[in-house]
């Protein structure tokens, strides 16, 4: 594994998964120095403002890159707004002459986008996973935290970071440096690659119900073809009304009210990071046609898809 890095930061990317790997290889430089190199870079030269408004300035465009780094893409909720021919040509030219490559959060997009990630094995971040699969339905994925997969590298992001970084150095310098590095980001250990990105459903939404539980994993397995209350409750062996009761209690809405948020959730996510057409993004959330769809998008998120997906950043509720 390379030991110089150079981190490809896109527009709108999170600044908190650019510097946990920044940190990570700081400190590891603090126990044995020099063992770590990094370089900024960024599509034109010039400062990057990330999704929080913070711009980090860049040490290069791109370029010619020694064989001997790993370049990492980071980016966020919109990894192919900036998409070019000489991006995909600088990338292509990257895998012809086997530079290892990675990604961070949704930089996976482009990376897959250029054809880079053809017979790989990727990780997303969870809200991206879905969009991810619609556009590249040929390249196979996982709910890891990251993913290694020969000189191809990628992670969902956030903390996920801290994880690949750590798990990096462990494999170039021993499972020691990477506990002192973890020790001094208060951490307590190296996590594994298959510590859960989200929240079980169970943490996630407050209740222990086993049968509400399997019928909200129903929901978010069944979206494109949404199941009625009755076929829902039939098949957890309750009937509809108890239910309705069951979320009244504890989740204070109605199963048919809670199905059609996670689906609109959804059309959010595809809308935002796919270029599927509104159409074919109501199909795939089980709405009926694109105008059923805008009428229940603009009651939920105040804007109509067409204009979410022009105006992302006026309406974005992206966190990490």
């Amino acid at each position: 594994m390379p030991r110089d890095f150079r981190f490809l930061l896109l527009p709108g990317f999170p600044p908190s998964a650019f510097v946990n790997a920044v940190e990570v290889l700081r400190i590891a430089n603090r126990f044995q120095p020099d063992y770590y190199r990094w370089r900024i870079l960024s599509l034109d030269g010039a400062a990057v403002q990330s999704c929080s408004g913070m711009s980090i300035a860049a040490d290069q465009a791109l370029g010619t890159m020694p064989l001997d780094c790993m370049v990492i893409v980071v980016a966020g909720y919109e990894p192919l707004a900036c998409y070019s021919d000489a991006l995909q040509a600088w990338l292509r030219q990257l895998a012809a002459a086997r530079v290892a490559l990675g990604a961070v959060d949704t930089g996976v997009f482009p990376l897959a986008r250029a054809g880079v990630l053809n017979g790989y094995k990727v990780t997303v971040h969870w809200e991206a996973l879905e969009a991810f699969r619609e556009s590249f339905p040929g390249i196979p994925t996982s709910l890891e935290s990251f993913e290694i997969d020969r000189d191809r590298i990628t992670c969902a992001g956030g903390a996920a970071t801290l994880d690949m970084m750590l798990h990096l150095i462990s494999l170039q310098h021993g499972s020691q440096l990477a506990v002192r590095v973890s020790e001094q980001l208060v951490m307590g250990s190296v996590r594994l690659a298959q510590f859960p990105q989200r929240t079980h459903i169970v943490g996630r939404y407050g209740t222990s119900n086993k049968k509400l539980v399997n019928v909200i994993r129903l929901m978010s397995e069944r979206m494109e073809q949404p199941l009625s209350t009755e076929a829902l409750a039939s098949m957890v062996s309750i009937t509809a009304r108890q239910l309705e009761r069951l979320f009244r209690l504890h989740l204070s809405t109605t199963p048919k009210r809670f199905y059609l948020d996670l689906r609109l959730d959804k059309a959010r996510q595809l809308l935002r990071q796919t270029e599927l057409s509104i159409t074919e993004v109501s199909l795939a959330c089980g709405f009926e046609s694109a105008s059923y769809l805008a009428r229940r998008y603009s009651a939920r998120f105040a804007c109509t898809p067409r204009q979410d997906r022009a105006f992302p950043t006026q309406v974005n509720t992206h966190l990490h």
